[in-house]
C-alpha cells in the first residue's frame, strides 16, 4: 500500500498533468516559444509519473478481481486456480510499480530532468587543490558520456599545472538534476603531491555547486537591473590572455550576485555565456529561499547543499573513495578515473528515498 500522502500527491499531479496538457493545447501558446518550452518540459516530466500511476491503478484493479474470483467458492475450481494464478503474477507488479512511485515522489520533483550549470572552484591546497579541481571535472566529463549527455564548457580558469582555480561548464541530457544534485558540496581528496619530494601525503579541497538552468522566460532579468563590466581577461598566458577587453563581469543589483566570464575572445559570447549562468544563479537562489521556507526534507536527510558541507573523501593511497552522508566506500580508480559514478549515485538515492519515506 502507498501511504497517504503519497497517494494524494501522486492524485494531484494527474490533475496538474491534465492542466498542462490544456494549456499546451492552446494555439495563442504557438506565439510564446520559451513558456512552451517549460510547459512542454513541466508536462513531459509529470506523464512519466501519470503514466506509471494509471497503470498501476489498472494492475491494482485486475488484482482485486482476481482475488474476488479466487474466492468465490460458487465458481469452478478450474476457474479459481486460473485466478489465483493471476495473483501471482499481478501482486509482484503492484509492489514494484508502488516502490517506483515512491522513489519518483520522493525523489524527484519537478526539476529533475532540467539541465545544469556546475561550477567546480580549488579550495585549499594550492596548485594541488587546482589539479584537484581538474581530476573532478574530468570525472564529470567521463560520467556524462557514459550517461549520453552533453557537456559544454562555459568558463576555466587553468593553471600552469593543467589544473583549474574555478571551472564551469553546462551539462544536457535526460535527468542531470536528478543525479548531479548529489554532487554539491565540499570534497576532499588525501594524496601524495607530484611535486611532494617526501612522500607526505596532502590534503586539498574542492568545491562543487550544481544549479539547475532556468529557461529565460522563467528569471527574466531586466537590463536595468544590471552593471555590466568589460575588462581584459587574464590567465597562465597564450590564447587566453586578450589584448582587448572582451572579459564580462555581470552584477545583478536586487540580489548582488556577480558572473564574470572571460573565456571567448569576443564580448557578445562571454555575456551571453555570463547571462546563463546569472540566471541560473539567481534561479538557485529563489529556489533555495522557497526550500528553506517550507523546510524540505532533503534539508535534514541527505544533506543541506550548503557548498561548505564535506560530502565525499578521495583517498589516493588506500583506492577509496567515501561518501560520508551514506558512510559507504567506492573504488576510487572506477570513480575518479573512469567516471563510473552510477553505483554511488543510486546508494544516495536509495538512501535519500529510505530516509524520507520514515519521516512521512
Amino acid at each position: 500500500m502507498l501511504p497517504p500522502l503519497i497517494e494524494e500527491k501522486l492524485r494531484k499531479s494527474v490533475a496538474e498533468h491534465a492542466e498542462l496538457e490544456g494549456q499546451l493545447a492552446d494555439l495563442g501558446l504557438v506565439a510564446n516559444p520559451s513558456r512552451f518550452r517549460v510547459l512542454a518540459r513541466e508536462c513531459g516530466a509529470l506523464r512519466k509519473l501519470v503514466e506509471r500511476y494509471r497503470e498501476l491503478c489498472r494492475v491494482r484493479d485486475d488484482l482485486a478481481a482476481s482475488e474476488a474470483l479466487a474466492g468465490d467458492s460458487r465458481e469452478d475450481a478450474e476457474l479459481r486456480q486460473m485466478a489465483r494464478d493471476e495473483i501471482t503474477r499481478l501482486a509482484p507488479r503492484v509492489e514494484t510499480l508502488e516502490q517506483e512511485l515512491i522513489d519518483r515522489i520522493l525523489v524527484e520533483d519537478k526539476d529533475a530532468s532540467r539541465n545544469v550549470i556546475v561550477e567546480i572552484r580549488a579550495g585549499t591546497g594550492g596548485d594541488e587543490a587546482a589539479l584537484f579541481a581538474g581530476n573532478l571535472f574530468r570525472m564529470y566529463s567521463k560520467f556524462a558520456e557514459h550517461r549520453g549527455w552533453k557537456i559544454e564548457l562555459i568558463d576555466g580558469h587553468a593553471t600552469d599545472l593543467g589544473g583549474f582555480k574555478e571551472v564551469i561548464f553546462s551539462v544536457a541530457g535526460e535527468d542531470v538534476l536528478r543525479d548531479l544534485r548529489y554532487e554539491v558540496g565540499g570534497h576532499r581528496v588525501q594524496r601524495v603531491p607530484e611535486t611532494e619530494q617526501s612522500g607526505r601525503i596532502h590534503t586539498s579541497a574542492a568545491t562543487i555547486a550544481v544549479m539547475g538552468e532556468p529557461e529565460e522566460v522563467e528569471v527574466e532579468i531586466q537590463e536595468n537591473d544590471l552593471r555590466v563590466d568589460f575588462y581584459r581577461a587574464s590567465g597562465p598566458g597564450g590564447q587566453k590572455v586578450n589584448k582587448t577587453s572582451s572579459a564580462v563581469r555581470l552584477t545583478h543589483l536586487p540580489t548582488g550576485i556577480v558572473v564574470a566570464i572571460q573565456d571567448e575572445s569576443s564580448q557578445h559570447k562571454n555575456r551571453a555565456k555570463a547571462m546563463r549562468v546569472l540566471r541560473s544563479r539567481i534561479y538557485d537562489h529563489i529556489e533555495s529561499a522557497r526550500v528553506a521556507r517550507e523546510q524540505d526534507l532533503r534539508r535534514s536527510q541527505i544533506g543541506s547543499g550548503d557548498r561548505s558541507q564535506r560530502v565525499r573523501t578521495y583517498n589516493f593511497p588506500q583506492n577509496r573513495v567515501t561518501d560520508h552522508r551514506i558512510k559507504q566506500n567506492f573504488n576510487l580508480e572506477r570513480i575518479i578515473g573512469e567516471g563510473d559514478l552510477g553505483p554511488l549515485i543510486a546508494a544516495l538515492r536509495s538512501h535519500d528515498r529510505d530516509e524520507r519515506l520514515r519521516n512521512l
